[in-house]
């Protein structure tokens, strides 16, 4: 039996970082599209070109679902797929990995095949990638739908939050007035905004300077949930040095397992922004 774990590239694992002898993975890519260029959010997307030609271009920029398709032929490489995709509340994503799904079962009515919306993004949808790789590898069963039942259960558990320090692409897209972006931005001001369990997003909160921003940051994550024991991901949108800051913070203020820090890749770098840090925990 050959289990396939698949998610879209809104996480922020690359394929080539996944390592199991017994479970195959397998990113299916959104498309960005910037003026007249298309990137496909792959392993070779360079973000640094991504982020620049959405800097020069003046128009909207927008992304596109991977199709229905690309999912199927994902799902078609195993006997057991768990696929993971953004929150279906951001992206129709979902609904085309559901159509994949169903043209599978049409041809090959043994396999299963289980979507499960990450009501979330970036570093939750890896832990759930990780957390799926742990059951798969230790099951002796072959209880797939055991496996399935576990890792929902772990998605309701899991939380994200986010902060932005550029606001262009909000701006361009007519989500934030420019006076209201260029004072923030002038004033140093961060947004910080998590995932409700719909997964949608809601502000939470503002905060002046880095210090003051990652405690705001660690004191929402503590408020969330009990996060004692817990694995966090910080995906950092070329931010490294701040990424570093808050995993300090996290590790001085929460009780938790373990803080693992990952670059964004584009999906996650349209959204984040340059310097934006989005957290799953």
């Amino acid at each position: 039996m050959t289990w396939n774990i698949v998610s879209d590239s809104s996480c922020d694992l690359r394929m080539a970082a996944f390592e199991s002898d017994r479970v195959r993975f397998e990113t299916v890519p959104l498309r960005i599209q910037v003026g007249e260029r298309e990137f496909l959010d792959n392993d070779d997307l360079v973000v640094p070109d991504l982020l620049d030609a959405m800097s020069q271009e003046k128009s909207a920029s927008s992304t596109a679902c991977p199709s229905p398709a690309a999912f199927a032929r994902a799902f078609e490489a195993g006997d057991c797929t768990v696929c993971f995709t953004i929150s279906s509340n951001l992206s129709g994503t979902y609904n085309s990995a559901v159509m994949g799904r169903e043209m599978v079962l049409e041809e090959h009515p043994e396999k299963k095949v289980c979507i499960i919306d990450s009501k979330a993004t970036a570093g939750a949808m890896v832990l759930l990638i990780r957390k799926a790789k742990e059951l798969m590898e230790a099951d002796e069963t072959g209880d797939f739908e055991d496996i399935c039942d576990q890792l929902r259960l772990y998605q309701a558990a899991l939380r994200t939050c986010f902060t932005l320090e550029n606001f262009d692409n909000l701006i361009k897209n007519g989500r934030m007035r420019p006076l209201v972006g260029t004072l923030l931005h002038s004033l140093g001001i961060h947004v910080i905004a998590d995932a409700t369990p719909q997964g949608t997003i809601h502000v939470a909160d503002k905060a002046r300077g880095e210090a003051k921003t990652y405690k705001t940051i660690t004191a929402l994550m503590k408020s969330s949930k009990d996060c004692t024991g817990a694995e966090v991901v910080i995906s950092h949108c070329e931010n490294m040095a701040g990424a570093l800051k808050l995993k300090q913070q996290i590790l001085e203020d929460l009780s938790v397992k373990s803080v693992d820090v990952l670059s964004c890749r584009g999906l996650t770098s349209f959204y984040a922004m340059e310097k934006g840090l989005i957290i799953g925990y």
